[in-house]
């Protein structure tokens, strides 16, 4: 879901209907023993679950509810649309899922409570999406890891962080990706940037259905219309991700960030961290006690944080209580485990199913493809350029997010604000040092062709 002006529909680029039919995969299996419903399926979800079909076909079926994340209506009536869902399918699955941030963590929270699932607690999901409130709870279990916050009400003209000061971070109290966040570097700065026409469509088309399962959900005195100013941080970005069956961790990994030096937007991923061990374990023992403090269970989670190694400081960025589903596959290509099989397991309370020691490669990374200045799309791979494409190194897999005649324009309304993701490429290499060579090349096969658009 993005907070657009046509109706909160996303742009074209990043609509990417979810098409892929998992029934009749393994002809052999008349049923699935366990059959598990996706709730606001992404565009990665597909994708990832067809590269590692052969790990769960025979023991589970995926069906699909409409509509998509990135066709979500902004104005969808969410509580009726659960009901609605909960009638349709209950007692015909055995387990609930999504991978979508917003709405589809909640929503399928509250449905596998309602339909008496294996799930997590929706006070704790919800808890962790609003960053104000989950800030409150890290500041008691880990106040070392949090950054010092302050809530703010961009209605108030006369709104200036007190205690946090300038300059700032500020950003929506429940957002997605770095939409309409930024750095603040004064009480001027704040007000322009809160006068801002986008800000207003956000706080109201983008929030609506958030606020209504806050009111549905909570009683908590502040929605999703207020921002949240915090200390600058600085560092290594890293995820830390892992998964609670019950109340038992396991952390999965760490991923770093790799950020574009003159606007910030994250231009890779890469699997494992370079991070030493001592500072991962840090991390890790942040993630177990954040996780189980919130008061999660039988659900993934990722956590983003960042490394100070002057001020020797770990600083938790968020938490978002859902599995990464851009990063399933690097962890399939190092550990030999996708995580969205995992996830088919969590959803439905299953015993872990035995586990590879490794994949076939030491390291990989997700490459989102951008543009930093509006572009016309002259040239957009087709079907055979993506096949050749990920024909070149085994495991590879391409998301095209745009078409020939495409313009590529309004940044303001999307991700980081500064640039467009245009596609993602995801492989793997024997060593770290081989991924941008593996990278150069599926970039030049792929053949993208942009001209420069007038700003």
């Amino acid at each position: 879901m993005h907070p657009t002006g046509d109706g909160g529909r996303a742009p074209a680029a990043r609509c990417i209907p979810v098409a892929v039919t998992f029934r009749g995969w393994c002809e052999d299996v008349v049923r699935a023993s366990k059959r598990v419903l996706f709730v606001f399926p992404t565009e990665w979800d597909a994708r990832q679950l067809e590269h590692c079909r052969e790990s769960w076909c025979d023991r589970y079926e995926v069906e699909w509810a409409e509509p998509t994340d990135s066709e979500c209506p902004w104005d969808l009536d969410i509580v009726d649309w659960i009901d609605r869902i909960a009638a349709t399918y209950g007692g015909r699955i055995d387990g609930i899922t999504s991978a979508s941030d917003y709405p589809g963590a909640v929503v399928a929270a509250v449905l596998a409570e309602k339909l008496g699932l294996p799930g997590p607690p929706p006070a704790g999901i919800l808890a962790c999406s609003h960053k104000y409130y989950s800030r409150l709870r890290q500041l008691q279990i880990v106040p070392e890891a949090t950054p010092a916050f302050e809530l703010l009400d961009p209605s108030d003209p006369e709104a200036v962080p007190q205690r946090v000061g300038f300059p700032c971070f500020v950003k929506p109290v429940k957002g997605a990706f770095s939409i309409m966040s930024a750095r603040i570097a004064d009480p001027d700065a704040l007000r322009r940037f809160f006068a801002r026409p986008q800000v207003e469509e956000f706080r109201t088309n983008f929030m609506h259905i958030f606020n209504a399962l806050v009111r549905h959900l909570t009683d908590w005195e502040f929605d999703g219309r207020y921002f949240l100013a915090e200390e600058l941080v600085q560092g290594w970005q890293v995820t830390v991700e892992g998964c609670l069956r019950g109340r038992d961790v396991d952390i999965l990994g760490i991923t770093d960030s790799e950020r574009d030096p003159r606007s910030g937007s994250f231009t890779r991923f890469v699997f494992p961290s370079r991070l030493d061990a001592d500072v991962c374990a840090r991390m890790e023992d942040i993630a177990r006690r954040l996780v189980r403090g919130l008061g999660l269970a039988d659900c993934f989670f990722n956590i983003e944080m960042m490394v100070d190694p002057e001020r020797d400081r770990i600083w938790v960025i968020e938490v978002n209580p859902r599995i990464c589903g851009e990063f399933a596959d690097l962890y399939h290509k190092v550990l030999g485990v996708n995580t969205f099989a995992l996830a088919l397991e969590t959803a439905t309370g299953a015993a872990p199913g035995p586990r590879p020691r490794r994949g076939p490669c030491a390291a990989a990374a997700s490459h989102p493809l951008r543009v930093f200045a509006p572009v016309r799309v002259e040239r957009a791979p087709g079907p055979a350029d993506l096949r050749a494409a990920e024909a070149l190194f085994p495991g590879t897999l391409v998301w095209t997010e745009c078409e020939a005649g495409q313009n590529l324009a309004d940044f303001a309304s999307i991700e980081d604000g500064q640039s467009c993701r245009y596609a993602v490429v995801n492989l793997g290499a024997p060593e770290r040092e081989q991924l941008a060579p593996c990278f150069e090349a599926v970039q030049e096969r792929l053949g993208y062709r942009f001209a420069p658009l007038p700003r």
